[in-house]
């Protein structure tokens, strides 16, 4: 449990650094027939900041606590990028996108924490 918590905490800096907005972490523990521990869900105002999110996510993770993603998919649009770290799947969305696919309102049950934005 503590790595997730670093993980978590590693994650959201490298959020931060690039001024990513509206993050979301989804605690999805203990519910059934899920695909990992937790969802973490922010934005970027355009496909540039939401590639420059992704990649400042995979660099403060690689280097507060040496670990690279399982996978990476959507750099080539940018407009949704997913970083799968296992336990926890980061999601990189432009505002519209976020709001059609409404991923953060899939689980009523599970924890919902949002963090204050930078600025």
């Amino acid at each position: 449990m503590k790595e997730n918590k670093q993980l978590l905490d590693s994650i959201i800096s490298g959020i931060h650094e690039k001024k990513g907005k509206n993050i979301t972490t989804i605690d999805l523990r203990g519910i059934p027939g899920v695909i990992c521990d937790y969802f973490v869900i922010c934005e970027g105002n355009s496909p540039s900041q939401v590639s420059a999110v992704a990649e400042s996510v995979e660099h403060v993770v690689k280097t507060n606590i040496q670990e690279s993603p399982i996978r990476v998919q959507g750099q080539q649009l940018a407009e949704w990028v997913g970083i799968d770290y296992g336990d926890i799947i980061v999601h990189v969305f432009i505002p519209e996108l976020r709001s059609f696919f409404n991923i953060d309102n899939l689980w009523s049950d599970a924890k919902i924490v949002n963090i204050p934005n930078l600025d």
